[in-house]
């Protein structure tokens, strides 16, 4: 059998769970430790690796997502290492660093329940200047973090902190970010196969309303955010307007809902004056 040939097979099998041409190229990529254009360059090689190839398609076939498979997930063009410990990053939360990114250049960012540290690494990468705190509750989860800052070049500028929220966070900030956990309890028997197995429940859900989190968030705020910072955090796509009037409970100013790139409300945004 043929490199090609495994590709084919591979991708037919696949083609039942998503794009299979795509997904059956990313797995042998990853086995072979190939770039894209390499893989192609080889396909008329005799493959050997059916064994191995053979566990990554059940993995797949089994419903584990691709990224989880090879342990990596593509955010803001950066190769970011998830495992079983950290949420998985989604494209949506990139609305969060476009926005972000349209502000003044911060000397000191915040990120709560940092995870694999998708948000912290990333602006501190866009930002040379900048230096940042991340906090999670799992240490496991701070590992992950610790490994992608190492990969982006960013770890002598991002201090890492176990922490639940506000507990061990120390200093003021020009910027703070968070994804937290925001699914209702009601909600986490309809999400997606995907989800429901594969990314940590504490990074999805803080049960009942799903709004505890913005609630634990809002109460730091005044002693944390500098006078003139912004906070932005993500959202569930109905939830701009309660989290705009936690937010606006505890005097920020304004506040407003920004939208991803499929018209969905995702983050909300404000000021302390």
């Amino acid at each position: 059998m043929t490199l090609g040939e495994a590709l084919r097979e591979g991708a037919r099998r696949l083609a039942g769970r998503g794009d299979g041409v795509r997904e059956a190229r990313i797995l042998m990529a990853h086995l072979l430790g190939l770039t894209p254009e390499q893989l192609f360059m080889a396909e008329n090689e005799k493959f050997t690796d059916r064994t191995v190839w053979e566990s990554l398609l059940a993995r797949r076939l089994n419903g584990e997502p691709v990224t989880r498979i090879i342990g990596a997930r593509s955010f803001w063009g950066r190769s970011f290492r998830v495992t079983p410990d950290v949420l998985d990053p989604r494209p949506d939360t990139e609305t969060l660093i476009e926005a972000a990114l349209g502000l003044a250049v911060p000397e000191r960012v915040l990120d709560l329940g940092t995870g694999s540290g998708c948000l912290a690494v990333t602006l501190l990468a866009e930002w040379p200047t900048a230096i940042g705190v991340a906090t999670d509750l799992s240490g496991a989860a701070l590992r992950i973090a610790a490994e992608n800052a190492a990969r982006h070049d960013v770890a002598d500028r991002l201090e890492l902190v176990q922490s639940n929220w506000w507990a061990e966070v120390s200093g003021t900030y020009d910027l703070i970010v968070s994804n937290p956990p925001y699914i209702r309890a009601d909600e986490m028997a309809g999400l997606g196969e995907e989800v429901l197995r594969f990314d940590p429940v504490m990074a999805l859900t803080p049960g009942g309303d799903g709004l505890q989190a913005y609630r634990d968030i809002a109460e730091g705020l005044t002693n944390f955010l500098r006078p003139s910072g912004t906070v932005m955090v993500e959202i569930g796509w109905e939830q701009g307007a309660d989290v705009c009037a936690i937010f606006a409970a505890k005097g920020l100013s304004a506040v407003e809902v920004l939208r991803d790139m499929e018209g969905r409300d995702r983050v909300v945004r404000a000021k302390r004056d």
